[in-house]
C-alpha cells in the first residue's frame, strides 16, 4: 500500500523576511514577503507543510541572493496562520493563495508549488487567467499532487476508513510531517471533487517545469507523467530524480530546484 499522504542557493547572510499577518476573506494569514526585482517568486507549500520548510527557505535564500521579490505564506490551519486545520478544504486554501498573491505581489511571478501546492498552483493560475490576470510567468511544480483528495486519499482508504468517514465525517491517519495525525474530513474529500484537473486538457499559458522523485511513495511518478499528458499546448518539462523521494530536500535537490527556477526567471524576460 502506498505511504500515507501527507542551483544550490548562493549562501549569504541576509535578514529573514519578517512574518506579517494579512486578512484574507476574514482569515488571519501569516506571510513573509521580500521586496525585490521582477519576476518574483511565489511559494505554495504542501498538505501539513509550512513556509519555514527546507525547500521554502532555500527558495527564499536564492531570492535574497539574486535580489528577487519572494513571497510565501501559511494556509489557514498551518504554521503561523490562524484557523483549525480540520476546517481546511482545497477551495479554502485556494482562496487564501489567490488572496495573498493579489495582496502582496506585483508584476510577473514564477509560482513554485510543492505537492498539494502544485495542484493549487494550477488551480490558482486558471482562476486568475479566467479573470484576465496573466501575471504568472511560469510554474515550477515539485511532486505535484494533482487531484490528491481522490487519487491519493479516497482511492486508498480501507473499507473501515470509508465507513468511518461516512459515519463520523473524519478519519485520522499517521502523518509524515508531524507527530499529530492527519485529519481527513468528508468536507475535504467532497470539496476536492470540485477542482479535479485530470480528464481534460490543462492550459496554463506559461512554461511548466515538473520535478519528481522516482522513489516518491506519497505522490508516485505516474502522477507527474500523467500530468505531462494533460499539458498538450504548453511548454512543459519533467525532470525525474532517480533516487529522489517525496521531500526532494537534499542539497542536490535544492540545487536542481533553484537552477530550474533561475532558468525560468531568465526565460521570463528582462528583470524590472
Amino acid at each position: 500500500m502506498p505511504a500515507r499522504p501527507f542551483g544550490e542557493p548562493n549562501v549569504i547572510e541576509t535578514p529573514q523576511a519578517k512574518t506579517r499577518f494579512i486578512d484574507v476573506v476574514g482569515r488571519r494569514i501569516a506571510a513573509r514577503h521580500r521586496a525585490g526585482s521582477s519576476p518574483g517568486l511565489f511559494w505554495l507549500g504542501g498538505f501539513r507543510s509550512d513556509m519555514a520548510g527546507i525547500k521554502a527557505e532555500a527558495l527564499d535564500r536564492f531570492a535574497a541572493a539574486k535580489r528577487f521579490e519572494a513571497t510565501r505564506f501559511d494556509y489557514s490551519g498551518h504554521g503561523e496562520s490562524g484557523g483549525d486545520f480540520a476546517e481546511g478544504t482545497i477551495s479554502r486554501w485556494l482562496e487564501e493563495a489567490t488572496g495573498v498573491f493579489e495582496q502582496l505581489t506585483a508584476g510577473p511571478q514564477i509560482v513554485v508549488g510543492s505537492s498539494m501546492g502544485g495542484w493549487i498552483a494550477l488551480l490558482m493560475n486558471r482562476a486568475l487567467r479566467e479573470r484576465g490576470v496573466t501575471r504568472i510567468a511560469g510554474l515550477v511544480l515539485i511532486a505535484p499532487a494533482i487531484d490528491m483528495t481522490e487519487e491519493l486519499m479516497r482511492a486508498n482508504f480501507t473499507k473501515t476508513e470509508s465507513a468511518r468517514l461516512e459515519r463520523d465525517g473524519r478519519i485520522e491517519q499517521p502523518s509524515d510531517n508531524s507527530d499529530e495525525p492527519n485529519v481527513l474530513t468528508r468536507a475535504l474529500i467532497e470539496d476536492g471533487a470540485k477542482h479535479f484537473l485530470f480528464g481534460t486538457p490543462i492550459v496554463t499559458g506559461c512554461p511548466v517545469a515538473i520535478l519528481q522523485g522516482a522513489m516518491d511513495e506519497n505522490v508516485p511518478p505516474a502522477q507527474a507523467i500523467r500530468l505531462m499528458t494533460h499539458l498538450p499546448s504548453d511548454e512543459a518539462t519533467l525532470t525525474l530524480v532517480p533516487d529522489g523521494d517525496h521531500r526532494l530536500n537534499r542539497e542536490a535537490d535544492l540545487k536542481l530546484l533553484t537552477e530550474t527556477v533561475g532558468r525560468m526567471v531568465e526565460d521570463a524576460g528582462p528583470r524590472i
